[in-house]
């Protein structure tokens, strides 16, 4: 097969703090700066922008500044996670916050179709709750699922792709798996809402990613996907196919099957090496593995899983695998 579209989150190019490096492990990167490095990578042909873009940086200059480096949106996340959705966005208990959340939401679709995007992607990261008898359980599904009704409804042209993810920031998140993503968007009523598989957040939540993404598959709610690995315990973001090898092969065998052919999107957060080196490196990874695809033998894998037979299914995988894990010419 051709080789996919490779993409990534504009944030992969962004230096980053936590609550020990509070004042960062690099110097603050704009819009600008970010578009420009992933310009660098050479492979990739679509980016995922957060929005608003950083003070100062407009939509004119955005739409330059990907036309020199060679880039195209594919989708646009509303920063519905800051501080002033600490307690929340959709699920927030203050009403004009809500509000608030609808709002950026709605600009956000407004850059979608200026930049020609695919979706808009919605991270309701702060949505959730952090102890027993915090919340009552009806009312914040209501509202999540109310609060995605709300904001998909006015546009049925765009796209609106939920990433759900188990917890963190808030210990437990209202959309928290595969399952429960489907049950909420089927509640909401829309043809125009599904889900950005992240293969990290599908890990670390207990999920098989490729199960994941066959029941979405499904569905016909697969609207876009993350890769990037972790050590299961948390959302790590490191480079993918560093941990769980096998799993990722899984992963993207269940897409070549049912022939999705969306872009391979990284989702990575290198807080301490160089942000184009570790794209460059994770392309080079999901290269192999797509010519690890074209050589798995398809016809003696059915055969083997006809049977549960998981001997006979690994020995295929590690010849497919360890032929193509070469350097690209």
């Amino acid at each position: 097969m051709s080789q996919p579209r490779f993409g990534a989150g504009l944030w992969h190019f962004a230096s980053y703090v936590d609550r020990y490096a509070v004042d960062g492990y690099a110097p603050p990167v704009t819009t600008l700066e970010a578009i420009a490095r992933a310009g660098e990578v050479g492979d990739l042909s679509v980016v995922d922008l957060n929005y608003p873009f950083t003070p100062g940086v407009g939509l004119d200059e955005v739409k330059d500044a990907l036309k020199e480096a060679g880039l195209a949106a594919i989708g646009i996340t509303p920063e519905i996670y800051l501080r002033k959705f600490g307690r929340g966005a959709f699920t927030n208990p203050d009403k004009a916050v809500r509000h608030a959340t609808y709002d950026l939401i709605d600009e956000a679709a407004g850059v979608v179709r200026e930049l020609g995007a695919d979706y808009v992607k919605v991270w309701p990261g702060q949505d959730g709750w952090d102890y027993p008898f915090q919340v009552n359980h009806h009312d914040l599904w209501k509202l999540a699922v109310d609060g995605i009704r709300q904001v998909a409804s006015p546009h049925p042209d765009l796209k609106f792709a939920i990433e759900y993810k188990p917890r963190e920031p808030r210990v437990k998140m209202t959309w928290d798996s595969a399952a429960r993503s489907i049950l909420g968007i089927q509640q909401t009523g829309l043809d125009n809402v599904g889900v950005l598989l992240d293969f990290g957040h599908s890990l670390y939540g207990g999920e098989s990613p490729a199960d994941a993404a066959q029941l979405l598959i499904d569905h016909g709610l697969l609207y876009g996907m993350d890769v990037n690995d972790n050590l299961r315990s948390w959302d790590d973001d490191l480079m993918v196919g560093t941990v769980h090898l096998t799993e990722i092969f899984e992963f993207f065998y269940t897409l070549r099957i049912n022939n999705w052919d969306g872009v391979w999107q990284l989702d990575q957060f290198p807080f301490r090496e160089d942000t184009v080196d570790t794209a460059r490196t994770s392309i080079r990874f999901l290269k192999a593995l797509h010519r690890a695809l074209d050589e798995l033998d398809y016809d003696g894998l059915r055969e083997a899983q006809e049977r549960q037979d998981p001997i006979a299914a690994q020995r295929l995988v590690q010849d497919a695998l360890l032929s193509c894990m070469r350097s690209d010419k």
